[in-house]
């Protein structure tokens, strides 16, 4: 099953673009919640490169990575990556200076559609929240 969750970001695709693919900058938005964090993030942004994202508990608990190879990328449009046995979309559609981005995914049998649609929701949010804090 694909799930879908998107937001709107008052700002230049350009500028969206940039800080959802800079490992600086995911450093600072990668997480659903305040008790999570990304202690590393790289990406090689070309088709055949991967990425990869350490998300932890900020109390050490637990925590493992986010990696993947990309498939597809259209510089400004399109970014689309494989995960395992799953895969993932994001689109940036930009309109008068503000983007959407929308992330399509394959859902993980082991959890609920809820729990991962909070999930990547809580993360696109954080994110759009980093970029229009400048």
């Amino acid at each position: 099953m694909k799930i879908t969750v998107e937001t709107d970001v008052a700002a230049p695709v350009a500028q969206v673009w940039a800080q959802y693919t800079t490992p600086a900058d995911i450093l600072l938005w990668n997480a659903a919640s305040d008790d999570w964090h990304t202690t590393s993030a790289s990406v090689d942004l070309r088709v055949g490169g991967a990425f990869s994202s350490r998300m932890e508990a900020r109390d050490g608990s637990m925590g493992f990575d986010f990696a993947g190879t990309y498939t597809q990328v259209v510089p400004h449009r399109l970014i689309e990556y494989a995960f395992g046995d799953r895969t993932a979309q994001v689109d940036f559609v930009e309109q008068a200076g503000r983007t959407t981005v929308r992330v399509t995914f394959d859902s993980d049998p082991d959890h609920s559609e809820a729990q991962q649609r909070e999930g990547w929701q809580a993360i696109l949010e954080r994110f759009r929240r980093h970029v229009e804090a400048g």
